[in-house]
């Protein structure tokens, strides 16, 4: 047997060129083949049912993941926002008839008491007048009381009651508004949007923005732009309510030959076609276009629609197929709605295989040349 050095570098050269032309599956790959994904369905015993996108796929899939406020929202009333509550600041003005006064000071008439806190009892003191019952008063109402209660003391005095912002009538608002903060509400701020522009208005993108109110302990939400077409939806404010501005929050994965990276929602209704053009399209040299896959867990509803059955009781694993190089792909695309949580997984054309088998055989030709070329016989 021949053990001379040269010749054992020789003949693994060969068997390197050999293997790199039988052996291309052992090349680096973005992730599965078409093939190796739909040896994985369940007509072929495995566990991912294989779904071909076509119009009535593209209906059946669809769920309805439309945000809304609830009836208790939409249809609560108006709120009174002249009562005085307990939390809120008064400004009290009184002038007197006499020269030397309950209240003014020495040659003046007029009286000045400013951010006159309501107390957590709702009570609040008066000079003169003592404590006064103001929660669920009016500011008339609490001014003919004070007003009654000084007559006794100062002939004929005149009084006047203003209601300050307070915390008493106040909603929060946080996120993505020009100035967070807690703010009273008034009667140009009764409802959702003239509170919003309030607080400097939305600073995110439209397209993606949500409202969220919290009230009571139940949360309703809705996109901005419905809220500014439906009227219907600009809901009157309550105190304490929680109103939170955001960004929507869905992404989806990309996966295979668009690369590997986690991709929020950019619009509200998103297509495959507009997935693909946010990952920047499909590439050319790398890409099948008869591979796109969208692989999502469906609710028992939607996977009997798709699938033309009743029986199905729990979540189960879909890969819907799109094949753009159909006439009717591109629509499909169009059409067909990316979800929250979707992984779009582009496979990788066979010929991009193909020219990682031939460059890895060019490489190891290259090799053996060079033992050849370097090595005596």
């Amino acid at each position: 047997m021949d053990r001379h050095p040269v010749t054992i570098l020789r003949k693994l050269a060969a068997l390197c060129v050999c293997g790199g032309l039988l052996a291309g599956c052992d090349l680096p790959r973005t992730g599965p083949s078409l093939s190796e994904i739909e040896a994985g369905s369940t007509a072929n015993g495995g566990n991912v049912h294989i779904v071909s996108v076509d119009d009535r796929v593209t209906q059946a899939s669809r769920k309805n993941e439309a945000l809304g406020f609830s009836s208790e929202l939409v249809n609560s009333y108006a709120t009174v926002t002249d009562l005085i509550r307990a939390g809120d600041t008064l400004s009290i003005t009184v002038w007197e008839n006499v020269d030397n006064g309950l209240l003014a000071s020495v040659g003046q008439k007029v009286t000045l008491l400013q951010e006159i806190q309501v107390d957590q009892s709702g009570q609040i003191f008066m000079p003169y007048a003592g404590r006064l019952l103001a929660d669920g008063k009016s500011p008339e109402q609490l001014r003919q009381m004070i007003t009654e209660s000084l007559d006794l003391q100062t002939p004929d005095p005149q009084v006047e009651v203003r209601r300050l912002a307070g915390d008493g009538s106040s909603v929060t608002i946080v996120g993505g508004v020009g100035a967070q903060g807690v703010y009273p509400i008034e009667p140009s701020t009764k409802k959702l949007t003239s509170m919003i522009a309030r607080a400097g208005g939305v600073v995110l993108p439209p397209e993606t923005a949500q409202i969220k109110i919290r009230r009571g302990g139940a949360t309703s939400s809705i996109w901005l732009q419905d809220l500014y077409d439906n009227p219907r939806t600009d809901i009157p404010l309550r105190s304490n309510d929680y109103i939170i501005v955001e960004e929507d929050r869905r992404t989806f994965t990309a996966l295979g030959a668009t690369g590997q990276q986690v991709v929020p929602f950019k619009i509200r209704d998103l297509s495959v076609a507009e997935a693909l053009a946010q990952l920047g399209g499909l590439n050319g040299a790398t890409a099948d276009p008869t591979g796109i896959f969208i692989f999502r867990m469906e609710p028992p509803a939607v996977a009997n629609r798709v699938l033309g059955r009743s029986d199905i009781t729990t979540p189960q694993r879909f890969a819907y197929v799109v094949d753009l190089t159909k006439p009717s792909g591109i629509f499909l695309a169009r059409d067909f709605l990316i979800r929250d949580d979707d992984t779009i997984y582009v496979t990788e054309a066979p010929f991009a295989q193909f020219e990682k088998v031939l460059r890895a055989t060019v490489t190891t030709i290259n090799f053996a040349a060079l033992v050849q070329t370097v090595t005596p016989n």
